[in-house]
């Protein structure tokens, strides 16, 4: 049985992913982190990782990016696998990221969801095709009003699957309120929309002359991104230091 640290486990998803193990007789949580202890779990919760001294194989985090630090020297000091779910970290963190997989197992991903990675293997193909033959590309994302990172990880992602299709030729537009001019030939446009509960969906449209393809993936509930970080968390039990992604769990499996 795979033993596992829940990093933010007194968040929305890491009461989700505790449920989950609750019900998975392969994982079990033996300790959780939280500086909120407003809520009763059946493991130990420790406002700091540094206070944890619980035996484990592997670490999940949804916490907050402002916990990223800390979390990484953890994990490298004590040679503990991490799957980093946290979205909206910095350039130097994301270069700290690289550094720990050096030394650790690391598996970053910005959406555990099965069918968002499936969609970025989609879109990759479909760019090589479309964007040679002057189709726009456009990316529309939408979350629940709480969420504070604008654009989602996830829409950086898929943005960034298109580029690298397409030898990372293409720039980001974010915002085209801030100046007046005719869209560039080169760019993927990146929109966030935040409202309500929605619990996240990421619209892809390929714009062409008289045409227009659009790939869409909704999720309904949380349980989807939790469940792929449980399967994420079991695979990165017990592997070598490295940097690893959702791509590496969907081959595996």
């Amino acid at each position: 049985m795979v033993k596992m640290i829940m990093h933010g486990c007194n968040g929305r998803m890491g009461q989700v992913i505790s449920s989950i193990c609750q019900e998975d007789s392969d994982i079990q949580i033996v300790a959780g982190i939280d500086p909120y202890d407003g809520i009763e779990n059946s493991y130990p919760v420790f406002q700091r990782i540094e206070d944890c001294k619980v035996e484990a194989d592997v670490v999940v985090d949804f916490a907050a990016a402002s916990a990223v630090d800390s979390l990484l020297k953890y994990c490298v000091q004590h040679q503990l696998p991490v799957v980093l779910c946290t979205t909206g970290l910095s350039e130097e963190q994301n270069r700290k990221v690289e550094e720990a997989g050096r030394k650790t197992a690391v598996l970053k991903s910005a959406n555990m969801s099965l069918g968002v990675n499936v969609l970025m293997e989609l879109l990759q193909k479909a760019a090589r095709i479309l964007a040679p033959a002057g189709f726009d590309m456009e990316i529309v994302e939408k979350h629940h009003n709480q969420k504070v990172d604008a654009p989602s990880g996830t829409a950086l992602a898929l943005a960034d699957s298109i580029n690298e299709a397409l030898e990372n030729a293409y720039q980001y537009k974010y915002d085209r309120t801030q100046e007046r001019k005719k869209r560039e030939k080169n760019e993927i446009g990146i929109q966030a929309v935040r409202g309500g509960s929605i619990v996240g969906e990421h619209e892809v449209i390929f714009a062409g002359l008289d045409e227009v393809i659009e790939i869409r993936h909704t999720a309904y509930s949380k349980g989807i991104f939790g469940k792929g970080a449980v399967e994420a968390a079991k695979f990165l039990a017990g592997k070598p230091a490295g940097n690893y992604d959702m791509k590496d769990v969907i081959e595996a499996g």
